[in-house]
């Protein structure tokens, strides 16, 4: 793992006409990768999902939550990441265990490995107005299966916010590790002017990949002003980000409890514990036979 802790800036540029985030994830991605066991392929599209998600995240406020469902009908499947307003990501892919042949021009090929599907986007506001949870929810069709250009095509034809996103994740081919991940996301307002609108897509169209400028030494604000060309930006907000989930020992219980005495008691009499494993981080609960009783004894 990297000895540099991750991050991301949040930032604007050109008189509040231009939004830029930017991030390092190389650690966030290592850890999601070393907790579910995954091989390169399905590295990288968990890597690109994580990395995504924290950009999409950046400027929510205390309570909000975001969660992306990746479902491609490729051999990865599903890909599922969750990120909150304090830089907590996690998620998981459904088929760790997914490699493909490189491609012609000898990278991974991401794209055939999640395939074409649908991707959903939830804009959680973490309260409850009446009885209807308040969220935004999005869906659009995979357009290529890179995470990146399915991402930008969702900001810019579901929240109407034209964008441009850049993701990447570079596996250590000795040792099969993450080497470097990260990327930014631009977006801007409907008073951009022409001109800016001109820097920024030969900016973005000139500009090395995410992966080479963070093996590179490149922090956030290196990355910030590469995306931008130049441009002086104003950074409103610095991040930190780690892989963490709210998963925890009460809450396995809570969930095991809710299931009654008399499934409680058939899991002693067959099983003589019970085992409940989180798909967010691959952290596996035992409940013991004492446990069990405890909570059979509460139900009653």
């Amino acid at each position: 793992m990297s000895s540099n802790p991750d991050y991301l800036l949040y930032a604007i540029a050109a008189n509040e006409t231009v939004r830029c985030v930017t991030t390092v994830t190389t650690n966030l991605v290592q850890e999601a990768c070393r907790r579910h066991l995954t091989w390169k392929t399905a590295s990288v599209a968990l890597g690109r999902v994580l990395t995504g998600a924290a950009l999409m995240a950046s400027n929510m406020k205390e309570m909000e939550r975001l969660t992306i469902h990746v479902e491609g009908r490729g051999p990865v499947g599903t890909i599922s990441v969750d990120a909150d307003a304090h830089g907590n990501v996690r998620g998981f892919v459904q088929n760790p265990q997914t490699d493909m042949p490189l491609r012609p021009d000898g990278k991974l090929d991401v794209g055939a490995a999640v395939g074409k599907g649908v991707l959903h986007v939830i804009r959680d506001a973490g309260f409850e107005i009446g009885f209807m949870k308040d969220a935004y929810r999005g869906s659009v069709p995979l357009v290529s299966g890179e995470i990146a250009e399915d991402l930008t095509y969702y900001l810019t034809n579901s929240e109407q916010v034209p964008s441009a996103m850049s993701l990447g994740v570079y596996m250590d081919r000795g040792s099969g590790n993450v080497a470097a991940a990260g990327g930014f996301l631009i977006q801007v307002m409907p008073d951009v002017t022409e001109d800016i609108l001109e820097h920024l897509e030969k900016a973005v169209m000139h500009a090395p990949s995410s992966t080479e400028l963070i093996l590179g030494g490149a922090s956030p604000e290196d990355i910030l002003n590469v995306a931008l060309g130049g441009l002086e930006p104003t950074i409103l907000a610095r991040k930190p980000l780690t892989f963490r989930c709210s998963c925890s020992q009460e809450r396995a219980e809570s969930i095991i409890s809710a299931l009654g005495a008399a499934e409680m008691e058939s899991m002693i009499a067959e099983q003589g514990q019970a085992e409940m494993t989180c798909h967010f981080c691959n952290m596996t609960y035992r409940l013991s036979v004492d446990d069990l009783n405890r909570l059979i004894a509460g139900a009653e």
